[in-house]
């Protein structure tokens, strides 16, 4: 016997012990921590660790606003409608984005918070060096994407065909991709953490010195892999270990053969 009282038998808490004067038997008048704190101690992590998105915080009227070289522009609606647009190393905040058929847009060392592009379709949307946080990329056509050396955290890009997306030593932090078309995307060297695919297609993703926390590719239809050895610590399905089965059996020094029997067993 224990000597505890039934109802702190039944909180499912851990106790405060004390011994009993005379007998030696252990006693308890509480528990030691709140009930809701245990219950929450206990809770499992998730495994990924999803993406921490929020949708941008826009102003419920813009103002028309112009993209220029290190401009700075809060509640602005931008729209760009023909050749090129040159915003390197602006700021932009509570505001969005639009362009119909350009050239390139220029975005180099930007820094975007709580910004909407909406429906881009250019040749070129350059965002080297680059800051996004709390930004959502939605619809659209882009020839290339460059966010190499770029920073991005609680960025979702949703429905866009990408001919090439370029990341090298990138931080994608909080990052979810849905429904997207990518053609190749270059990630040498980068680090993703708590970043997610849902629904998008890659041809061939380059993951030389790739660093993944919390990277969740079960959603991603990739046909190659530049080095699987670089997906360590990435959740994928039965269905893509099956499709990379070959890859992954090289990595890990496994010979794959197509027959069964070696030539030289006697028959």
């Amino acid at each position: 016997m224990t000597g505890l009282p039934r109802s702190v038998l039944l909180s499912g808490c851990p106790p405060f012990f004390r011994e009993l004067p005379g007998d030696g038997r252990i006693g308890a008048d509480r528990p030691i921590i709140p009930a809701s704190y245990a219950e929450s101690m206990a809770r499992p992590r998730s495994h990924p660790a999803p993406p921490r998105i929020t949708a941008p915080d826009l102003p419920r009227h813009l103002v028309s606003g112009r993209l220029a070289r290190h401009a700075d522009l809060t509640g602005a609606a931008i729209g760009i409608e023909a050749g090129s647009a040159d915003g390197a190393h602006a700021r932009l905040s509570e505001s969005s984005l639009s362009a119909a058929s350009v050239d390139r847009i220029e975005l180099t060392g930007g820094i975007l918070s709580d910004v909407h592009i909406g429906d881009v379709s250019a040749a070129e949307l350059v965002a080297r060096d680059g800051a996004w946080r709390t930004v959502t990329l939605v619809g659209g056509r882009l020839g290339t994407l460059d966010a190499g050396r770029a920073r991005w955290d609680g960025v979702e890009v949703r429905g866009v065909r990408i001919d090439y997306l370029s990341a090298p030593a990138a931080i994608l932090r909080d990052v979810r991709f849905v429904d997207c078309r990518i053609g190749t995307l270059d990630a040498p060297g980068s680090t993703l953490e708590r970043v997610q695919f849902a629904g998008t297609t890659v041809d061939e993703f380059d993951t030389r010195e790739l660093r993944g926390t919390d990277l969740d590719l079960r959603g991603l239809d990739a046909l190659a892999f530049t080095d699987v050895r670089a997906l360590r610590n990435a959740t994928v399905s039965l269905r893509q270990a099956e499709a990379h089965a070959a890859a992954l059996a090289q990595a890990l020094g496994i010979e794959v053969r197509d027959d069964a029997r070696d030539e030289r067993m006697p028959r």
